[in-house]
């Protein structure tokens, strides 16, 4: 048993190199949060965490200010911490499923919403869960991600892929150069960030519109480019709506635009059509749908699975690694192939990520496995982070021609996971 006698929590803010937009809005920082926890006999564990609430929350974002909503959910991270201080646990699991509703009661209450989005309140707990299953594999003597994931989970993670698809975004804001140079650096998975709001109206026929000329425009560019790595031998679309469209018809105007010009029969996967609370079926989309932020555990992803959705994206940069752990053995019993997507999370975090990607069951028309990364394309100091983590000249910390290669190193080193990083062990922790 576990038990914290010290927590402390920090945050550091990055800005972007340029404003990143998506679900409507444009980011022009991230909030870089860190929990530092100690269980008193002689283990700590920082656990790295990035706050996204455009992402968890548009509402609340949309609400305040873009420094008002981070303030807001690192408020959320503060409570977490308080709460857990005391706290005893026998794996991060279950300290995380006791926190999830204290925190988000407190959440709710700061931003006077009662609906405020689970993902809101697990986004402020990821650096708190990432230091807890640091801290039980130091506890449990476990020097490897194998090692340290339960058993019940292991079926679920079954890959060990050599190559996985690193993902670049194709955000609202980037030009017919940046997609070329994309493309011209070996990436043949495009994500693309639909649901623009392009006069700022909430002009759903705009946004339709505006989509249909973006997915035009990248497969005007991408549609020659070929690749060794998917069925088709062609550069492949994975579209992102955000969560901004309100039917199946609205979508399917989109897709029938899609398939008129070529791009259709491209698109391996297309991410949550819907608002979280919109439960309508997915069957009549003739694409194959993935759930992102409706999925906050289990129950969530059965009911997804029921309504028709063939993908569950997994995020535990985003979500916690608990919560993805738990879906990702639902889904595997289901059937249901899932990928880890990005949150724009510093290097060290893409590769806590990068050890669940590796070992998940590929995406239909991939030949190898998907991991989204974005980081690289939109923080101003991204050079210097790379510095901040524990491998940084390692051979699978950088993409090349598209792809992460990972060697029997990047395993036996779990990503430089359990690695030390000097620059987040000095930020100024406060456990007041």
């Amino acid at each position: 048993m576990i038990r914290i006698h010290k927590a402390g929590y920090a945050v550091e803010r990055e800005p972007l190199a340029t404003p990143f937009g998506f679900k409507g809005g444009y980011l022009s920082e991230l909030w870089q949060t860190a929990v530092k926890l100690d269980d008193g006999e002689g283990h700590s564990a920082v656990g790295l965490g990035v706050q996204s609430v455009l992402w968890s929350d548009p509402r609340v974002f949309f609400a305040t200010t873009e420094t008002g909503g981070n303030e807001m959910m690192l408020a959320l991270t503060k409570r977490a911490v308080e709460l857990a201080r005391g706290e005893t646990f026998s794996e991060p699991v279950e300290l995380l499923e006791r926190l999830v509703s204290p925190v988000l009661a407190y959440g709710r209450e700061l931003a006077s919403r009662a609906d405020l989005r689970e993902t809101f309140a697990l986004n402020a707990l990821v650096p708190l869960d990432h230091a807890a299953w640091l801290l039980y594999a130091k506890q449990a003597g476990a020097g490897s991600f194998d090692a340290m994931v339960p058993q019940r989970f292991k079926a679920a993670l079954s890959e060990r892929h050599r190559v996985l698809a690193c993902t670049p975004v194709v955000s609202y804001n980037h030009t017919e150069a940046d997609i070329v140079r994309m493309l011209d650096d070996g990436y043949f998975v495009l994500k693309l960030k639909l649901g623009s709001d392009p006069d700022k109206d909430g002009d759903l026929d705009k946004m339709v519109e505006w989509d249909k000329r973006q997915f035009e425009l990248v497969h005007r560019l991408a549609r020659e480019r070929t690749t060794p790595y998917t069925d088709c031998g062609r550069v492949v679309y994975y579209i992102d709506c955000n969560g901004r469209y309100d039917t199946a018809d609205r979508v399917l105007r989109l897709l029938d635009h899609a398939d008129r010009i070529g791009a259709l029969e491209r698109t391996i996967l297309l991410e949550e059509p819907f608002p979280e609370e919109n439960k309508l079926p997915v069957d009549r989309i003739p694409l194959r749908v993935a759930a992102d932020e409706s999925v906050h555990h289990e129950r969530d992803a059965r009911e997804r699975i029921d309504l028709g959705y063939g993908a569950i994206t997994l995020k535990p940069i985003a979500k916690t690694m608990s919560v993805a752990l738990a879906v990702a053995k639902t889904a595997k019993e289901r059937g249901v192939p899932c990928f880890c997507a990005d949150l724009t999370v510093n290097p060290w975090m893409v590769d806590w990520n990068k050890n669940l990607a590796a070992r998940l069951t590929p995406v239909p028309g991939l030949k190898v496995g998907l991991i989204e990364s974005n980081g690289h394309q939109n923080y101003a100091n991204w050079s210097a982070m790379i510095g901040y983590h524990p491998l940084p000249d390692a051979s699978w910390v950088r993409p090349d021609n598209g792809v992460f290669h990972l060697d029997e190193t990047f395993y036996a080193e779990s990503g430089g996971s359990f690695g030390r990083s000097a620059h987040y062990e000095s930020l100024p922790f406060t456990d007041k």
